[in-house]
């Protein structure tokens, strides 16, 4: 049977770094067997069908294909259709904050409680919710000036993270529901 998956790609495309077209990224995922592949923006968003595998094995195909061609490694989530919808629905702080100073950091495994109580603030204006596959941030002040990088929450958390805005989130979920039509 056919699931509906989504690759989040970190740390391409972003300065010139691990620069993959998009175009380039499909005929890869294609090339490993997967249908209806569609790509959403230059950061590496994938939607895709396979069969029923377990993520880790797929994070695995994806980044190994594309050490293969391009000779550099590049981390890879994946969430499956539900998944993504859970972390949608599971959001908290939609309710009374402007949706464009949203954020998601997806992570590779649930953080250990011990590591989450690393995460000591004053963060400014930002606020942050951590659950067992996501980190809510609210941003007012921006997103790239923020204290809750994508970088301080791998270092605190431990766990490979990769950041998405919200709109790109949910136009992910979008993707996700007509691919599996």
């Amino acid at each position: 049977m056919l699931e509906t998956y989504i690759a989040i790609l970190r740390g391409i495309n972003v300065g010139g770094h691990k620069a993959i077209k998009m175009e380039l990224l499909r005929k890869l995922c294609e090339e490993l067997g997967f249908t209806k592949v569609k790509t959403y923006i230059q950061s590496g968003n994938i939607v895709f069908q396979a069969e029923n595998l377990i993520c880790k094995t797929l994070e695995e195909k994806i980044g190994s294909k594309i050490k293969e061609t391009l000779s550099f490694e590049v981390p890879v989530l994946i969430k499956t259709k539900l998944e993504l919808e859970q972390i949608i629905i599971q959001n908290q702080l939609l309710e009374g904050h402007d949706e464009a100073f949203l954020h998601v950091t997806f992570l590779a495994e649930i953080p250990t409680k011990a590591n989450v109580d690393k995460i000591i603030g004053p963060f400014a204006n930002d606020k942050y919710l951590i659950s067992a596959n996501a980190v809510y941030l609210y941003c007012p002040d921006s997103y790239s000036s923020s204290k809750l990088s994508n970088t301080f929450l791998e270092a605190k958390l431990k766990v490979t993270a990769t950041t998405r805005n919200w709109k790109t989130v949910k136009e992910l979920a979008k993707i996700a529901l007509e691919v599996s039509q």
